[in-house]
């Protein structure tokens, strides 16, 4: 029944501490309803989501409130009761807000915004919507990776961060224009960061993407707006609850981007310049947390590279608080965040040698030794912190099984020393190792490289698994390969995987989907593709494509995958 959605939404949303000073208002001249394309406890998870909510919920003349992705058993009230989709504060229909804003982090979840739009009774195709609907506006960091995938479901596409685009969409939303919509289209297009689909039609020859017609009135790429962090208060929870999987912390994000370059690796690409937050500003909003929760989560894609990070978890513990990062950079292990991570009760901590060979290591300019990996893993152990999660990619471009041979290898020497400090505490410790397919992404130097096919793939986690089912203490923890597949397809796809979603909304599997939409899926994701071959992203302007490809010469020698 309705009537038990409704009293789900209040429930969540009574388990909530809203921190933000408009977060409950209910009056505003625009009616905004910011979207998370997955489930509640995933979106309200991500800091990112909270940010948005936040600037939106700040924002004079705006009422913003949320939606998430209803739960199995609640999606599947919601296509027998014909319910339109709720959003959560009030739980009015979506179709009665002005506009719905998603926010999305990682690809997979665009299949989940023509489903999120149906469930609305809102038409996906942005083509098919008239100034009656809602205006369908999307951001998060996977739009500028790549937004081609989901671009004719959407109005409007944010290509950058929020700080610097919400202030902006906000400003010209409120405007009134002569010419309705298009007025509105034409007056973002102009400014930095904002992508109107419809103004960009994509070319293909030969079942190729060769380009875009563009609108002549309009720039022909989309350039991201810097953010200068430190103008801008940390990124911080501004609602907390319990039913999310950081329901005991108050996050913090001290940084933004990587200043590694990891050849597969977005984050030292598309954010720019690698930025911090000033230790002061972090303590200050922390201090604040601390009234609301125990444990204070460090956020950022290169948490240990903070050049204050020791002393931002040393005084939050001196503060009667605890500490929690997402993993650690191993050759920068910082001894007074390490001590204060122990002080926090932390009995697992994860590392990412990445590569399971030195050979590849290079190769993806992850620049670690194994010599570094096991004295990094040496300060762990003797400070009784005995598991270890270890994050490895398979499928790189040129793997052998020598490499493997490597991984394995490795993660025996480690389980060595293990062994040893056991004798001291008696107690033997876990190892898990993580393993990850290599997914190409845009923007990144390994753009041009195909994922490896899925029976390869398949055939070296078996090889992985029957060799560390010898190894006692030692866990293989694989990532769904279909469902990398699935996001490499997305990562590397243009806008006809649009039709390819919305014949997945309705339970259609990927390979029957690809059928119906005569798509050569594999041709998509495995081909390595030319240096000079038009790329369906390079619309958008996240980072140098000049420096990506001299970086990709560098690796595999004169820009050809040996």
């Amino acid at each position: 029944m309705s009537w038990n959605i409704k009293q789900k939404l209040r429930s969540l949303l009574q388990a909530e501490t809203n921190l933000c000073p408009h977060g409950q208002a209910r009056g505003g001249q625009l009616k905004i309803c910011i979207v998370s394309p997955s489930r509640y406890q995933t979106g309200m998870s991500s800091l990112g989501f909270q940010t948005i909510y936040s600037l939106l919920a700040s924002s004079a003349g705006i009422m913003c409130e949320r939606a998430f992705l209803p739960d199995k058993e609640d999606l599947k009230e919601y296509h027998r009761s014909g319910l339109p989709l709720l959003s959560l504060e009030s739980q009015r229909p979506l179709s009665d807000f002005d506009v719905l804003a998603f926010s999305t982090s990682f690809e997979p979840d665009y299949l989940n915004i023509p489903l999120i739009l149906q469930l609305a009774q809102i038409p996906i195709w942005a083509k098919e919507r008239t100034a009656s609907n809602p205006l369908v506006v999307a951001g998060g960091a996977a739009f500028f990776i790549n937004p081609e995938p989901a671009a004719d479901f959407l109005d409007i596409i944010c290509i950058g961060e929020g700080e610097e685009l919400v202030p902006a969409l906000v400003s010209a939303l409120l405007t009134s224009y002569s010419d309705g919509r298009h007025g509105l289209y034409m007056a973002l297009s102009a400014q930095p960061g904002f992508y109107i689909p419809s103004f960009h039609q994509p070319l293909y020859k030969d079942d190729r993407f060769t380009g875009f017609n563009n609108n002549p009135d309009i720039p022909e790429h989309i350039k991201r707006p810097s953010c200068e962090l430190n103008q801008h208060p940390p990124s911080s929870s501004v609602i907390l609850t319990p039913n999310t999987e950081f329901g005991d912390m108050f996050l913090v994000e001290v940084s933004r981007g990587c200043p590694r370059g990891c050849r597969f690796c977005t984050s030292g690409f598309i954010y720019g310049t690698f930025r911090q937050q000033e230790c002061r500003r972090i303590l200050d909003i922390a201090e604040k947390g601390l009234l609301h929760r125990p444990k204070i989560g460090l956020v950022g894609a290169a948490v240990s590279d903070h050049s204050d990070i020791g002393l931002a978890c040393s005084s939050i513990i001196r503060k009667g608080g605890k500490v929690s990062v997402s993993s650690l950079r191993i050759d920068r292990i910082d001894t007074e965040m390490l001590e204060a991570l122990v002080a926090s009760g932390h009995k697992t901590i994860s590392i990412a040698p990445e590569g399971g060979s030195q050979r590849l290591r290079d190769l993806i300019k992850k620049n670690l030794n194994e010599a570094q990996i096991l004295d990094a893993c040496d300060m762990l152990i003797a400070r009784d912190i005995l598991n270890l999660k270890l994050y490895v990619i398979i499928g790189l471009p040129t793997e052998t099984e020598g490499d493997l041979d490597e991984l394995v290898h490795l993660v025996t020497m480690i389980r060595e020393r293990m062994v040893v400090r056991a004798k001291t505490n008696c107690r033997l410790g876990d190892i898990t190792v993580s393993v990850n397919p290599f997914i190409p992404k845009p923007f990144t130097p390994f753009q041009w490289c195909g994922m490896e096919p899925l029976p390869s793939l398949e055939r070296k986690v078996k090889s992985l698994e029957n060799r560390f089912r010898r190894i006692p203490n030692v866990h293989l923890k694989v990532e769904s390969l279909k469902g990398c597949y699935l996001q490499a397809l997305l990562s590397r796809g243009d806008r006809r995987c649009a039709a390819l979603l919305a014949e997945m909304v309705n339970s259609s599997p990927l390979k029957k989907a690809a059928k119906t939409c005569n798509m050569d899926l594999d041709e998509l994701v495995y081909r390595t593709i030319p240096l000079d071959e038009p790329l369906p992203w390079g619309i958008l302007e996240s980072a140098d494509v000049r420096m990506l490809r001299k970086e990709y010469e560098r690796a595999f020698g004169g820009g050809v995958i040996k």
